[in-house]
């Protein structure tokens, strides 16, 4: 470790956000631009760089944390990018995007507060692309292999890159305008600008990769037909058929799922539209559930002007410390975290009924009433308790102009036909099955990500494309030297 005594002697500090009334007013990132560099050398020290580093066995990439923090710490930024892209081939989308389980097994987590692995690991990024140390990497030869990948998410990226590398003719189909899944019209501006997203495309596209966009495989393009041009198809498509919610009044206007709403908003700050549809201006919005992808919706609300906004999460309020009992070191806790969007409905919103940060917790919604003209006007709850069980003389009524439901994914859409044409095995969860080493139950045809796995974190995202990318490879040549970031305990689920 550069600092023995770092982790005893410097407190921890994170990578300050800018005011909440001036980052409402635009798109930009929350965090207060080029103040994380002068923090993050003293940060990385201090790392303990411990004999069992538990951050390794918590992070699904098997990121060399304690590597590249010492790096860090001793201002060898070339050195430090090197290790960190050795097993993470977006480190710049992980290390805004990711909640981080890396710091939840940070063995100084057990009584202080965890190193900033995550800022660490973003300062990285950013200055590997400041200094040029992330340069496009052409394979010396091809192999005379072709591969397509459905799919331009994090695993399909992922996937396409370490198999450009390798050598392969890589294509990658989207169905959408533009790449990127939900990274391009999911995740809003403020959480990740989309220029860092378009600079990795371009490297991609230097290296040799080749996108083909507006590209529906299943609908455009025929999937058995696509299969046999191909010697390889990896489907990356993603878990985008979301849960609904089946309860009176869902047929009213106004009530929307949040991946209706959220692309618009991020077409908006793509030029492509003055103004969503769906936008929340001077209206009393209710979020149903209490997700990331919840927060993402408040935020964006919060900046489209609305009246007042609420969050709603079925479960209870966690707590601020760790349950030893429950939840011990070094699994991911559940906690009361305070995102940047809670902060900004906080000092902001308007509406009763709801606590400072606009969550209402352990909250589920009854049915839903509208007007005349059949738009949603109200939304009936009761609070519930820790089953889930509605406890009488709690219910209420919250005005509601625009519902929107964010209540996850159950796995990959089969409107496009992709999954009937290859005639690809499910899971009862819905999911696409597979076996240990990510191939379907068509021959060539290989499935991975939230598509496979079930919806999930990014950075569970990025690692299942390496290592598919590594069976793939394996399947191609008999052998393969691309790494395959998957542990023994964290095989791909079949079912």
């Amino acid at each position: 470790m550069a600092d023995p005594r770092g982790f005893l002697t410097t407190p921890r500090r994170e990578w300050p956000r800018r005011p909440v009334a001036v980052r409402v007013g635009d798109w930009r990132e929350v965090y207060v631009p080029g103040a994380l560099l002068p923090i993050v050398n003293e940060q990385a020290d201090r790392c303990m760089d411990c004999g069992v580093p538990f951050c390794h066995d918590a992070c699904p990439l098997g990121n060399l944390i304690p590597d590249w923090n010492e790096l860090v710490a001793r201002d060898d930024w070339r050195a430090a990018s090197d290790r960190l892209h050795a097993t993470n081939n977006f480190p710049e989308f992980t290390g805004r995007l990711c909640p981080a389980p890396c710091e939840a097994g940070c063995v100084l987590a057990i009584n202080q507060p965890a190193v900033t692995i995550k800022n660490v690991e973003c300062a990285i990024a950013d200055r590997a692309w400041e200094e040029g140390f992330a340069p496009p990497r052409p394979p010396d030869r091809l192999s005379g292999r072709t591969v397509a990948v459905i799919g331009s998410g994090p695993t399909g990226l992922a996937a396409a890159q370490q198999l450009t590398r390798a050598g392969h003719t890589v294509a990658v189909y989207e169905k959408d305008d533009r790449l990127g899944g939900l990274m391009r019209y999911g995740i809003p501006e403020f959480k990740m600008e989309k220029h860092r997203l378009d600079r990795r495309l371009e490297q991609m596209r230097a290296e040799g990769t080749a996108f083909r966009t507006c590209t529906a495989v299943g609908r455009d393009v025929d999937a058995a037909e696509l299969r046999g041009r191909f010697d390889a198809v990896v489907i990356a498509t993603g878990a985008t058929a979301w849960r609904e919610l089946d309860v009176p009044g869902r047929e009213l206007a106004g009530i929307h799922q949040a991946m209706e709403y959220l692309p618009l908003a991020n077409r908006v700050c793509e030029g492509d539209i003055a103004a969503s549809p769906l936008s929340a201006a001077d209206r009393h919005v209710v979020i149903v559930g209490g997700g990331d992808t919840g927060a993402d919706c408040l935020g964006t609300a919060v900046r489209e002007g609305a009246a007042s906004v609420t969050q709603l999460d079925i479960y209870s309020q966690p707590g601020a410390e760790r349950d030893e009992d429950a939840e011990p070191w070094p699994t991911y806790p559940k906690l009361y975290r305070l995102s940047a969007a809670h902060e900004e409905a906080g000092a902001l919103r308007t509406a009763p009924a709801a606590d400072a940060d606009a969550r209402l917790f352990a909250a589920s919604t009854l049915r839903f009433t509208g007007d005349a003209d059949g738009r949603v006007r109200e939304l009936r709850l009761v609070e519930v308790d820790a089953a889930r069980r509605p406890m009488p003389g709690t219910e209420r009524t919250l005005p509601a102009d625009l519902v929107l439901l964010a209540l996850g994914f159950s796995g990959p859409d089969r409107e496009d036909g992709l999954i009937d044409e290859l005639g690809l095995g499910l899971s009862p969860r819905g999911t696409l099955l597979r076996d240990a080493d990510f191939a379907t139950n068509v021959a060539g045809v290989f499935a991975a990500g939230d598509a496979a796995r079930g919806q999930s974190l990014i950075v569970w995202a990025i690692a299942e494309g390496r290592a598919v990318a590594a069976a793939v490879d394996r399947l191609l040549t008999g052998s393969s030297r691309l790494p395959a970031p998957i542990g023994p305990y964290d095989r791909p689920m079949t079912a």
